[in-house]
């Protein structure tokens, strides 16, 4: 499989968050699946993080990447290609951090995990839970 992991799930994952269901953690630990996290959410994170939203026990623009790395899951930049996606992507909701993931993994052929149950609502591949 390949995933696209949502912020919240890619902060759970790195932090031990018990809201993380055990088969999810599994999944983003074996090795057989490809693992990845765009940009936009590390971009999410420090803008979050500098509103007092997320804590985080070192400076973002450090920590994130080295979690990443860290834990083997690949940095996904966007491009081009993943922004026109928005043209076509029906309006659900205005985060849009949101949906520009849904459109990287629409352009990527990646199955976003995430609890948000806003995203089921969207055309791409999503493994969620409410």
């Amino acid at each position: 499989m390949r995933f696209l992991l949502d912020t919240h799930i890619f902060l759970w994952f790195i932090s031990g968050d018990a809201r993380l269901p055990a088969d999810w953690r599994d999944s983003i630990r074996d090795a057989e699946n490809a693992v990845y996290l765009s940009v936009v959410s590390v971009w999410e994170t420090i803008v979050k993080h500098r509103l007092g939203k997320f804590p985080l026990p070192h400076p973002p623009e450090y920590y994130l990447p080295a979690q990443r790395a860290r834990h083997q899951i690949v940095s996904l930049p966007l491009e081009e290609a993943s922004v026109c996606q928005l043209a076509t992507l029906p309006s659900v909701h205005r985060d849009p951090f949101d949906r520009m993931l849904v459109c990287q993994a629409i352009e990527h052929g990646l199955t976003i995990i995430t609890v948000d149950p806003v995203f089921r609502a969207y055309p791409a591949p999503i493994l969620s839970r409410t």
